[in-house]
């Protein structure tokens, strides 16, 4: 992991602490985030999460404004219990007097092209591009009809891979 996640988040700490008058558990940070998050705090656990491509991708960005992010969720759960909204006053109030940064609740980092598997479905008007999660619900017995002509969707068989850009 590297060592500059670590360094920010412990940052965030000392500054909090200064804060409030009171120590905090360090949590775990683990760089093994997927997907278009660009972290994930878990309170419960006192877990960090983070995307190592989207690090890489907006190093400085990503360690100023998301590290903080996310460790204000954490000390958010820890200073006010586990009955507050997500990006709540608590939350807010953290960003803004603790850490001196604009309460963002999400990312504007670019994120790279990605392959999507989709699954034919077709009714009696045409073909429908279902995703592999609802393609499995239909495999669990959901159905689903076409909006147009309101007839049930059947798998054709085909499949295939396609670029999306996000």
């Amino acid at each position: 992991m590297p060592e500059m996640i670590r360094q920010r988040t412990e940052e965030c700490y000392v500054l909090a602490e200064r804060h409030y008058g009171r120590s905090f558990e360090r949590p775990d940070i683990c760089l093994d985030l997927r997907g278009q998050s660009a972290g994930m705090a878990y309170p419960q656990v006192n877990r960090l999460r983070f995307n190592p491509l989207l690090y890489r991708e907006n190093s400085r960005h990503f360690l100023q404004q998301t590290v903080a992010h996310e460790v204000a969720h954490l000390l958010a759960y820890r200073l006010h219990g586990k009955n507050i909204r997500p990006h709540g006053t608590q939350w807010q109030n953290i960003m803004l007097q603790v850490f001196g940064l604009p309460a963002e609740r999400c990312h504007s980092y670019r994120l790279p092209p990605a392959w999507k598997t989709l699954y034919a479905y077709a009714c009696r008007c045409r073909q429908h591009d279902f995703s592999a999660q609802r393609h499995a619900r239909v495999r669990k017995g959901q159905c689903y009809l076409c909006k147009a002509c309101r007839q049930p969707l059947v798998f054709t068989g085909k499949m295939e891979r396609k670029l999306i850009q996000r």
